[in-house]
Protein backbone atom coordinates (compact mmCIF):
# COMPACT_ATOMS: atom_id res chain seq x y z
CA UNK A 1 0.00 0.00 0.00
CA UNK A 2 1.13 3.70 -0.90
CA UNK A 3 -1.10 4.91 1.71
CA UNK A 4 -1.98 8.48 -0.25
CA UNK A 5 -2.91 11.29 1.24
CA UNK A 6 -5.85 12.33 -0.82
CA UNK A 7 -7.99 15.58 -0.83
CA UNK A 8 -11.04 16.26 -3.58
CA UNK A 9 -11.00 20.25 -4.17
CA UNK A 10 -14.29 21.34 -3.09
CA UNK A 11 -14.78 24.50 -5.90
CA UNK A 12 -14.21 21.82 -8.55
CA UNK A 13 -17.47 20.07 -9.70
CA UNK A 14 -20.12 21.28 -11.67
CA UNK A 15 -21.28 25.14 -12.10
CA UNK A 16 -24.75 26.68 -11.60
CA UNK A 17 -25.41 26.17 -15.47
CA UNK A 18 -25.07 22.66 -15.49
CA UNK A 19 -26.77 21.74 -12.47
CA UNK A 20 -29.98 23.97 -13.78
CA UNK A 21 -29.93 21.94 -16.86
CA UNK A 22 -29.53 18.25 -15.27
CA UNK A 23 -31.35 18.90 -12.33
CA UNK A 24 -34.64 20.03 -15.24
CA UNK A 25 -33.91 16.87 -17.15
CA UNK A 26 -33.91 14.25 -13.91
CA UNK A 27 -36.87 15.82 -13.08
CA UNK A 28 -38.40 14.79 -16.13
CA UNK A 29 -37.01 11.84 -16.65
CA UNK A 30 -38.42 10.56 -13.27
CA UNK A 31 -41.48 11.61 -14.29
CA UNK A 32 -41.64 10.31 -17.73
CA UNK A 33 -38.96 8.05 -18.06
CA UNK A 34 -37.74 9.16 -21.63
CA UNK A 35 -36.12 12.90 -22.64
CA UNK A 36 -34.60 13.99 -26.02
CA UNK A 37 -31.63 16.31 -25.33
CA UNK A 38 -29.97 18.32 -27.87
CA UNK A 39 -26.28 17.52 -27.92
CA UNK A 40 -24.65 15.95 -24.81
CA UNK A 41 -26.38 17.71 -21.56
CA UNK A 42 -22.35 18.54 -20.18
CA UNK A 43 -18.98 17.81 -22.24
CA UNK A 44 -18.43 14.37 -19.74
CA UNK A 45 -18.96 11.13 -21.37
CA UNK A 46 -19.30 9.65 -17.81
CA UNK A 47 -22.15 11.75 -16.53
CA UNK A 48 -24.25 10.94 -20.07
CA UNK A 49 -23.95 7.64 -19.22
CA UNK A 50 -25.67 8.38 -16.11
CA UNK A 51 -28.27 10.03 -17.64
CA UNK A 52 -28.63 7.65 -20.39
CA UNK A 53 -29.63 4.79 -18.19
CA UNK A 54 -32.37 7.15 -16.90
CA UNK A 55 -34.02 7.45 -20.61
CA UNK A 56 -31.68 10.31 -21.69
CA UNK A 57 -31.60 10.54 -25.44
CA UNK A 58 -29.17 12.59 -27.14
CA UNK A 59 -29.90 13.74 -30.64
CA UNK A 60 -28.33 16.25 -33.15
CA UNK A 61 -29.95 18.77 -35.25
CA UNK A 62 -30.19 16.24 -37.78
CA UNK A 63 -32.56 14.58 -35.99
CA UNK A 64 -34.15 17.44 -34.58
CA UNK A 65 -35.48 18.23 -37.75
CA UNK A 66 -37.34 14.90 -37.85
CA UNK A 67 -38.76 14.72 -34.63
CA UNK A 68 -42.88 15.44 -33.80
CA UNK A 69 -44.66 16.73 -30.49
CA UNK A 70 -41.68 15.46 -28.22
CA UNK A 71 -40.29 17.43 -25.03
CA UNK A 72 -36.26 18.56 -26.21
CA UNK A 73 -33.71 19.65 -23.28
CA UNK A 74 -31.86 23.08 -24.81
CA UNK A 75 -28.39 22.39 -22.67
CA UNK A 76 -26.64 24.99 -20.75
CA UNK A 77 -25.20 26.03 -24.00
CA UNK A 78 -27.51 27.56 -25.41
CA UNK A 79 -28.96 27.48 -29.23
CA UNK A 80 -29.31 30.08 -32.45
CA UNK A 81 -32.52 31.03 -33.13
CA UNK A 82 -32.85 28.73 -35.86
CA UNK A 83 -33.15 25.96 -33.37
CA UNK A 84 -36.67 27.93 -31.81
CA UNK A 85 -38.00 28.28 -35.09
CA UNK A 86 -37.71 24.78 -35.93
CA UNK A 87 -39.34 23.31 -32.59
CA UNK A 88 -42.42 26.06 -33.34
CA UNK A 89 -42.65 24.49 -36.66
CA UNK A 90 -42.69 20.66 -35.46
CA UNK A 91 -44.55 21.38 -32.10
CA UNK A 92 -41.73 20.65 -29.99
CA UNK A 93 -42.40 21.51 -26.07
CA UNK A 94 -38.45 23.07 -25.81
CA UNK A 95 -37.40 22.51 -22.28
CA UNK A 96 -34.83 25.65 -22.06
CA UNK A 97 -31.92 25.47 -19.68
CA UNK A 98 -29.58 28.05 -21.12
CA UNK A 99 -27.21 28.85 -18.81
CA UNK A 100 -28.51 32.43 -17.65
CA UNK A 101 -24.57 33.91 -18.05
CA UNK A 102 -24.99 32.30 -21.48
CA UNK A 103 -28.44 33.72 -22.44
CA UNK A 104 -27.09 37.39 -21.33
CA UNK A 105 -24.25 37.12 -23.24
CA UNK A 106 -26.68 36.05 -26.65
CA UNK A 107 -28.71 39.10 -25.99
CA UNK A 108 -25.79 41.59 -26.23
CA UNK A 109 -24.32 40.14 -29.56
CA UNK A 110 -27.46 40.51 -30.70
CA UNK A 111 -27.72 44.22 -29.77
CA UNK A 112 -23.90 44.71 -31.13
CA UNK A 113 -25.33 43.41 -34.62
CA UNK A 114 -28.80 45.37 -34.29
CA UNK A 115 -26.34 48.30 -33.92
CA UNK A 116 -24.15 47.22 -37.14
CA UNK A 117 -20.90 46.51 -35.11
CA UNK A 118 -17.87 44.57 -36.42
CA UNK A 119 -18.35 41.68 -33.91
CA UNK A 120 -15.97 39.47 -33.60
CA UNK A 121 -16.09 36.19 -30.81
CA UNK A 122 -12.70 34.59 -28.61
CA UNK A 123 -14.00 31.06 -28.76
CA UNK A 124 -13.35 27.31 -30.16
CA UNK A 125 -14.74 26.39 -33.61
CA UNK A 126 -17.23 24.33 -33.98
CA UNK A 127 -18.09 24.51 -29.80
CA UNK A 128 -22.16 24.67 -29.29
CA UNK A 129 -21.96 27.82 -27.08
CA UNK A 130 -20.03 29.54 -30.03
CA UNK A 131 -22.86 28.35 -32.40
CA UNK A 132 -25.67 29.76 -30.54
CA UNK A 133 -23.37 32.88 -30.45
CA UNK A 134 -23.14 32.90 -34.10
CA UNK A 135 -26.96 32.69 -34.44
CA UNK A 136 -27.49 36.00 -32.81
CA UNK A 137 -25.42 37.54 -35.89
CA UNK A 138 -26.61 35.28 -38.59
CA UNK A 139 -23.65 33.63 -38.95
CA UNK A 140 -21.94 36.85 -40.10
CA UNK A 141 -19.90 37.57 -36.78
CA UNK A 142 -15.94 36.15 -37.21
CA UNK A 143 -15.06 33.48 -34.47
CA UNK A 144 -11.36 33.15 -33.40
CA UNK A 145 -9.72 30.90 -30.94
CA UNK A 146 -6.48 32.17 -31.52
CA UNK A 147 -5.12 35.94 -32.02
CA UNK A 148 -2.59 34.19 -34.98
CA UNK A 149 -6.02 32.94 -37.20
CA UNK A 150 -6.20 37.40 -37.86
CA UNK A 151 -4.62 39.09 -40.35
CA UNK A 152 -4.25 42.04 -38.32
CA UNK A 153 -3.65 44.50 -41.55
CA UNK A 154 -6.83 43.67 -42.89
CA UNK A 155 -8.72 43.89 -39.22
CA UNK A 156 -11.82 46.94 -39.35
CA UNK A 157 -10.22 49.96 -37.10
CA UNK A 158 -13.02 49.95 -34.84
CA UNK A 159 -14.39 46.25 -33.75
CA UNK A 160 -16.22 44.61 -30.85
CA UNK A 161 -14.94 42.11 -28.94
CA UNK A 162 -16.68 39.08 -27.17
CA UNK A 163 -15.76 36.03 -25.68
CA UNK A 164 -16.94 32.70 -25.48
CA UNK A 165 -17.83 32.20 -21.17
CA UNK A 166 -15.38 29.31 -20.84
CA UNK A 167 -12.34 30.97 -22.30
CA UNK A 168 -9.21 32.04 -20.38
CA UNK A 169 -9.06 35.55 -19.31
CA UNK A 170 -5.87 36.34 -19.41
CA UNK A 171 -5.30 35.32 -23.03
CA UNK A 172 -8.82 37.61 -23.90
CA UNK A 173 -6.86 40.52 -22.22
CA UNK A 174 -3.94 39.60 -23.52
CA UNK A 175 -5.69 39.57 -27.57
CA UNK A 176 -7.44 42.73 -26.33
CA UNK A 177 -4.22 44.53 -25.63
CA UNK A 178 -2.83 42.96 -28.73
CA UNK A 179 -5.08 44.57 -30.95
CA UNK A 180 -5.11 48.22 -29.55
CA UNK A 181 -1.43 48.09 -29.90
CA UNK A 182 -1.64 47.30 -33.39
CA UNK A 183 -4.24 50.49 -33.39
CA UNK A 184 -8.00 49.35 -33.59
CA UNK A 185 -10.28 50.59 -31.74
CA UNK A 186 -11.12 47.80 -29.60
CA UNK A 187 -14.92 47.50 -27.43
CA UNK A 188 -13.90 45.30 -25.41
CA UNK A 189 -16.61 42.99 -23.47
CA UNK A 190 -15.25 40.69 -20.71
CA UNK A 191 -17.95 38.00 -20.83
CA UNK A 192 -16.35 35.27 -19.45
CA UNK A 193 -18.12 33.64 -16.53
CA UNK A 194 -16.51 34.26 -13.27
CA UNK A 195 -17.09 31.26 -11.60
CA UNK A 196 -14.26 29.76 -14.60
CA UNK A 197 -12.73 32.48 -14.66
CA UNK A 198 -12.40 32.74 -10.43
CA UNK A 199 -11.04 29.05 -10.97
CA UNK A 200 -7.82 29.83 -12.55
CA UNK A 201 -6.77 31.39 -8.87
CA UNK A 202 -8.38 28.61 -6.77
CA UNK A 203 -6.63 26.29 -8.77
CA UNK A 204 -3.45 27.53 -8.83
CA UNK A 205 -3.82 27.46 -4.82
CA UNK A 206 -4.96 24.33 -4.93
CA UNK A 207 -2.92 22.33 -7.14
CA UNK A 208 0.45 23.97 -5.65
CA UNK A 209 -0.42 22.46 -2.12
CA UNK A 210 0.07 18.44 -4.09
CA UNK A 211 2.98 16.48 -4.80
CA UNK A 212 0.96 15.16 -7.46
CA UNK A 213 -2.24 16.49 -8.98
CA UNK A 214 -4.93 14.38 -10.80
CA UNK A 215 -7.47 16.43 -12.71
CA UNK A 216 -10.68 14.71 -14.09
CA UNK A 217 -12.87 15.89 -17.22
CA UNK A 218 -14.09 14.37 -19.84
CA UNK A 219 -12.45 15.15 -23.18
CA UNK A 220 -14.59 17.85 -24.89
CA UNK A 221 -14.62 20.22 -22.32
CA UNK A 222 -13.07 23.49 -23.40
CA UNK A 223 -13.54 24.62 -19.89
CA UNK A 224 -11.31 21.31 -18.70
CA UNK A 225 -8.55 22.03 -21.04
CA UNK A 226 -8.26 25.54 -19.86
CA UNK A 227 -8.19 24.35 -15.92
CA UNK A 228 -5.87 21.36 -16.64
CA UNK A 229 -3.09 23.74 -18.12
CA UNK A 230 -3.72 25.90 -14.95
CA UNK A 231 -2.85 23.59 -12.88
CA UNK A 232 -0.13 21.94 -15.48
CA UNK A 233 1.83 24.90 -14.62
CA UNK A 234 1.59 25.32 -11.23
CA UNK A 235 2.50 22.01 -10.56
CA UNK A 236 3.97 19.81 -13.33
CA UNK A 237 3.12 16.26 -11.48
CA UNK A 238 -0.68 17.15 -13.14
CA UNK A 239 -2.27 14.13 -15.16
CA UNK A 240 -5.52 14.29 -17.09
CA UNK A 241 -7.82 11.60 -16.96
CA UNK A 242 -11.56 11.20 -17.60
CA UNK A 243 -11.85 7.75 -15.57
CA UNK A 244 -10.25 5.96 -12.72
CA UNK A 245 -9.17 3.26 -15.00
CA UNK A 246 -6.59 5.89 -16.50
CA UNK A 247 -4.71 6.12 -13.32
CA UNK A 248 -0.97 4.79 -13.49
CA UNK A 249 0.88 3.29 -10.43
CA UNK A 250 4.05 4.97 -11.60
CA UNK A 251 2.44 8.52 -10.92
CA UNK A 252 2.66 8.29 -6.86
CA UNK A 253 5.15 7.06 -4.04
CA UNK A 254 4.27 6.07 -0.90
CA UNK A 255 2.78 8.93 1.03
CA UNK A 256 2.26 11.91 -1.61
CA UNK A 257 -0.31 13.65 -0.70
CA UNK A 258 -3.03 13.97 -3.54
CA UNK A 259 -5.20 16.59 -5.00
CA UNK A 260 -7.92 15.40 -7.13
CA UNK A 261 -9.96 18.23 -8.81
CA UNK A 262 -11.84 18.76 -12.29
CA UNK A 263 -13.87 21.10 -15.05
CA UNK A 264 -17.22 23.04 -14.46
CA UNK A 265 -18.20 19.92 -16.52
CA UNK A 266 -16.56 17.28 -14.22
CA UNK A 267 -19.22 15.16 -11.77
CA UNK A 268 -18.81 15.15 -8.20
CA UNK A 269 -19.27 11.57 -7.64
CA UNK A 270 -16.53 11.21 -10.57
CA UNK A 271 -13.83 12.52 -8.64
CA UNK A 272 -14.94 10.74 -5.55
CA UNK A 273 -14.50 7.08 -7.39
CA UNK A 274 -11.13 8.42 -8.63
CA UNK A 275 -10.20 9.02 -4.87
CA UNK A 276 -11.73 5.68 -4.07
CA UNK A 277 -9.55 4.08 -6.71
CA UNK A 278 -6.51 5.74 -5.12
CA UNK A 279 -7.05 4.40 -2.07
CA UNK A 280 -6.56 0.61 -3.02
CA UNK A 281 -3.05 1.37 -3.97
Amino acid sequence: MLHLNIEIDANSGFCFGVVYAIEMAEEILDESGHLYCLGDIVHNDEEVKRLEAKGLKIIDHEVLKTLKDEKVLIRAHGEPPSTYQMAIANNLELIDASCPVVLKLQNRIKNSFDKEEKIYIYGKHGHAEVIGLLGQTNNEAVVFQDINELDISTLPKNMTLYSQTTKSTDNFYHITNTLAEAGIEVNANDTICRQVSNRDKELRDFASRFDVVIFVSGTKSSNGKVLYNVCKEKNPNTHFISHPSELKTEWFNAGDKIGICGATSTPMWLMEEVRNTLLTY
